[in-house]
């Protein structure tokens, strides 16, 4: 089953976690956002492999954006 990961808000991507092929747990940070100087952490909600990444340390993402893909 694929997941997407995407942002719930605008925001300045301040670091990734993560890689493509990466096993992640749920539970585990995979990014750090900052919106409003305010610093929000991107959580996988499930177990599984990144099998893409979509957004860089730097990137500004808009609500809707996709920062991962988890399979």
């Amino acid at each position: 089953m694929t997941f997407v990961i995407s942002s719930d808000l605008v925001a300045h991507v301040l670091h990734i976690n993560i890689h493509e092929g990466d096993k992640v747990t749920a539970g585990q940070e995979i990014a750090l956002l900052e919106s409003m100087k305010m610093e929000i952490p991107v959580i996988a909600e499930h177990n599984g492999t990144i099998t893409a990444v979509k957004v860089i340390a730097g990137d500004v993402i808009q609500e809707g954006d996709v920062i991962a893909i988890l399979e």
